[in-house]
C-alpha cells in the first residue's frame, strides 16, 4: 500500500466515525461518502465541487472513486454540504497524526529537525473566508468606517518548518470563533492557547519550539509553550516590550559577527544577545533569554534587523543557529499560507458556506490534503518520480486531473507508476 493510499484511508476511518443522524430518511450515501467527496476535490486540487462530481463521474459508469478513495457513490455538492455542515472539524483530525506517523516511519522528519534534535512549530493567524452579506454564527465579524459589517472566518495553522527547507507540513488548525460564555470575540492569542491545551501534550514527544511573530511574545503564550513541556523562539518587538529595552540599555551584550557569502559578494551577520531578562514589570515576570540580528551588505547597510526572546540557552555556539529558527516563521507564511492560497487549494474560495461548521470543516480537508501532498513528496518515492516526470507542481496535478478523466485506476501505485513513465496505463473496458 502506498503512502498516498494510508492517508486516504486515514481520512476515510475519520469519515466512518461521523455519527449519521438520518432517521428514516434516504441513507444511499454513507457519512463516509459524503467526507470523502469532500476531501477527494481538495486531494485533486479541483477549483470546484461540481467540476470535482462530473469528473468523478465520468467514463460510462465506471470512476476512480472507489479505487482511488475508496467512495461507494459519489454524492452531488448539495448533499456533500447539507450533511457536513454539522460536522466538528476536530472529527478530522487523527488524520493529520497519521500523516505525521507517515513522516517518522519514513524517516523523513529527520530531515527537518534543529538544535540539535528539535522540531519547529510554527504559529500564525490567517483569515480565509469574508463577506458583507453571506455568514454563519460562527463567523466573527467587524465594523468598516463606511458603516459596512464584515463577517470573516480565520484559523490559527500550525505547522512543522525547517531553516533551508522548501516544505512545511500543516498540523491540525484551531479556528478562531466565537466561544460560548464569551462577551469579546475570539483571537488569535486565545486560539493558540486553545490549540496548545488540546494538541501540546501530543507533541512533547517532538522536542518541539514554537515559533510566532510579536503576538505571542507575552507571558500568558511564553507559560502555556513551557505547561506544554515545549520551548519557543517569539519576535520580540523594541516598541512592545519596554522592559526588556531598559534591562538591555547600557549593558554589554554578548556580541558575535559572521561573514556570509550571498550571490558571490560577501556580507555579513552581527547577532547581539542578553540572558535571564524578565518579559514584564512584576515580581511573577516570566525570565527569558533575549538576541537579535541584523543583516548588512556588502556596502555595511543594514538590510535586515529583528529581535527574539527564547527560553533556549542563547551564547556564541547557538545565536546564528537560533537566529536561522526564528526567521523561519516566515516559511509558514511563504511554504503554506500562500500555497493554500494561490497555488491550487484554492483556501480563499467559498466551497460552501452553511449555518454551522461546514466553512471549517472544509478548511480543515483543504489542509488534510495539503498535509497529504506534502507528506508524499517527502516520504514516497514514487509520488516524487510522478512529480519530476511532470516538471512542476502545477503540471503534475493538471496531469492527474486529466489522466483520471478518461483512465481508470486500480490503485494509486498504478497511476503514479503512469505518470512517472515506469508503467503502461490500464487497459480500458
Amino acid at each position: 500500500m502506498t503512502v498516498a493510499n494510508r492517508l486516504i484511508a486515514a481520512v476515510r476511518r475519520c469519515c466512518l466515525s461521523i455519527p449519521d443522524k438520518r432517521q428514516g430518511q434516504n441513507t444511499t450515501y454513507s457519512m463516509a461518502d459524503f467526507g470523502m467527496a469532500a476531501f477527494s476535490a481538495f486531494f485533486m486540487q479541483s477549483p470546484s465541487f461540481l467540476a470535482h462530481q462530473r469528473h468523478l463521474a465520468a467514463g460510462q459508469g465506471r470512476s476512480n472513486c472507489q479505487p482511488l478513495f475508496s467512495m461507494d457513490r459519489i454524492p452531488c455538492d448539495n448533499q456533500v454540504r447539507a450533511m457536513l455542515d454539522p460536522v466538528e472539524p476536530g472529527q478530522f483530525h487523527p488524520a493529520f497524526a497519521a500523516a505525521l506517523a507517515e513522516l517518522e516511519q519514513s524517516g523523513a522528519i529527520d530531515t527537518l529537525r534543529v538544535l540539535n534534535g528539535h522540531l519547529l512549530i510554527a504559529l500564525d493567524g490567517s483569515e480565509y473566508y469574508c463577506s458583507t452579506e453571506l455568514h454563519c454564527p460562527n463567523c466573527s465579524t467587524r465594523k468598516r468606517s463606511n458603516g459596512t459589517v464584515e463577517y470573516h472566518h480565520s484559523l490559527l495553522a500550525a505547522t512543522l518548518v525547517c531553516p533551508g527547507h522548501n516544505h512545511a507540513v500543516p498540523l491540525e488548525p484551531a479556528f478562531i470563533v466565537p466561544q460560548d460564555g464569551h462577551d469579546k470575540q475570539d483571537c488569535e492569542s486565545r486560539a493558540m492557547r486553545r490549540w496548545l491545551a488540546a494538541h501540546g501534550a501530543g507533541y512533547a514527544r517532538l522536542k518541539p519550539v514554537y515559533l510566532g511573530d510579536d503576538l505571542y511574545s507575552r507571558q500568558p503564550s511564553c507559560q502555556a509553550v513551557l505547561d506544554a513541556e515545549a520551548r519557543f523562539i517569539f519576535v520580540c518587538k523594541p516598541t512592545s516590550h519596554q522592559t526588556i529595552e531598559e534591562y538591555r540599555t547600557g549593558v554589554a551584550l554578548g556580541e558575535l559577527t559572521t561573514r556570509v557569502k550571498v550571490r558571490g559578494k560577501w556580507g555579513r551577520h552581527r547577532y547581539r544577545w542578553l540572558s535571564d531578562v524578565p518579559l514584564r514589570d512584576g515580581d511573577d515576570a516570566l525570565k527569558v533569554n533575549w538576541f537579535m540580528i541584523e543583516i548588512l551588505d556588502p556596502a555595511g547597510k543594514v538590510t535586515y534587523r529583528n529581535s527574539f526572546i527564547t527560553d533556549l540557552p542563547v551564547g556564541r555556539d547557538t545565536v546564528a543557529e537560533l537566529a536561522a529558527c526564528g526567521r523561519a516563521r516566515w516559511k509558514l507564511e511563504n511554504e503554506a499560507f500562500n500555497t493554500l492560497k494561490t497555488k491550487g487549494y484554492h483556501l480563499e474560495h467559498n466551497f460552501g458556506h452553511g449555518q454551522q461548521n461546514l466553512s471549517t470543516v472544509l478548511a480543515t480537508l483543504n489542509l488534510l490534503a495539503f498535509a497529504g501532498h506534502t507528506v508524499c513528496e517527502l516520504a514516497a518515492q514514487a509520488w516524487r518520480a510522478a512529480m519530476r516526470a511532470a516538471g512542476t507542481r502545477q503540471g503534475f496535478f493538471q496531469r492527474l486531473r486529466a489522466i483520471t478523466t478518461y483512465l481508470v485506476f486500480p490503485s494509486w501505485d498504478h497511476l503514479l507508476g503512469t505518470l512517472a513513465f515506469t508503467r503502461p496505463p490500464p487497459l480500458g473496458p
